[in-house]
C-alpha cells in the first residue's frame, strides 16, 4: 500500500494482512478515483468519513492531499491499531479521528455533515446494498457533498434515485452519489 500524491506521496505501509478482513484498495483504482475528485474538491476545506475504513488508505491519502479533518472507521481491532500506529507514524493524529466500531451504529448515532463519504465495505457483506440508502436516509452529507461506494460487479446502483456516475478499474467499481433535487 503506498500513498499516491501529496505531502506523504510515495510513503508505503504494509499492514500485517494475515486473517484481516481487508481488501485494501488497489494504487490503479485509487489514482483513479483520486484524479476525479481532486478535479471537484479543495481538498484542505473538506470534512471526510471513512466507512469501513480498513487500513486507512483513503484516509492517508485524503490527509496527505491536505485535509484536515478525517473520521475513520471500523470495527477490526487490527486496523484500527494499525491506523493508530501508522497516523502516530506520519505524525498526523490531529488530523483523523479514529473510531473503533460498527459502520452501521454509527450511522444511526451520527449528528455530522460531510462534504465526502467513502465506503469500502467488504465484498460478501449481505447488507452492502443498504448502504447508499442509510446514508441518504440520516442527513449526513453537505448540499453538495459526495457519496463513493467501492463494491465489485455483483453490485449494481444505476437505479438509486442519488445515483449519478461510476467508474470502473479492473473488478473494482466506484459508485458516485449525491443528493438529487
Amino acid at each position: 500500500m503506498r500513498i499516491i500524491g501529496g505531502e506523504f506521496k510515495g510513503r508505503r505501509f504494509n499492514p500485517p494482512a494475515k486473517n484481516w478482513p481487508t481488501r485494501p484498495t488497489t494504487d490503479f483504482a485509487k489514482e483513479g478515483l483520486f484524479n476525479i475528485l481532486n478535479n471537484e474538491f479543495d481538498f484542505s476545506e473538506l470534512k471526510v468519513l471513512d466507512l469501513f475504513g480498513g487500513t486507512g488508505n483513503h484516509s492517508y491519502e485524503f490527509i496527505s492531499r491536505g485535509c484536515t479533518d478525517v473520521t475513520y472507521i471500523d470495527k477490526f481491532p487490527g486496523c484500527v491499531a494499525f491506523v493508530q500506529k501508522t497516523a502516530q507514524t506520519l505524525d498526523i493524529e490531529s488530523r483523523i479521528r479514529i473510531i473503533k466500531g460498527d459502520v452501521f451504529k454509527f450511522i444511526l448515532r451520527n449528528t455530522t455533515l460531510f462534504d465526502y463519504i467513502f465506503a469500502g465495505p467488504p465484498y460478501p457483506l449481505p447488507t452492502l446494498d443498504t448502504i447508499p440508502d442509510r446514508i441518504f436516509e440520516k442527513p449526513m452529507l453537505k448540499p453538495e457533498g459526495w457519496f463513493v461506494m467501492e463494491h465489485n460487479p455483483n453490485h449494481n446502483f444505476q437505479n438509486h434515485p442519488n445515483y449519478f456516475q461510476e467508474r470502473h478499474y479492473g473488478k473494482t467499481i466506484f459508485s458516485f452519489f449525491r443528493r438529487q433535487e
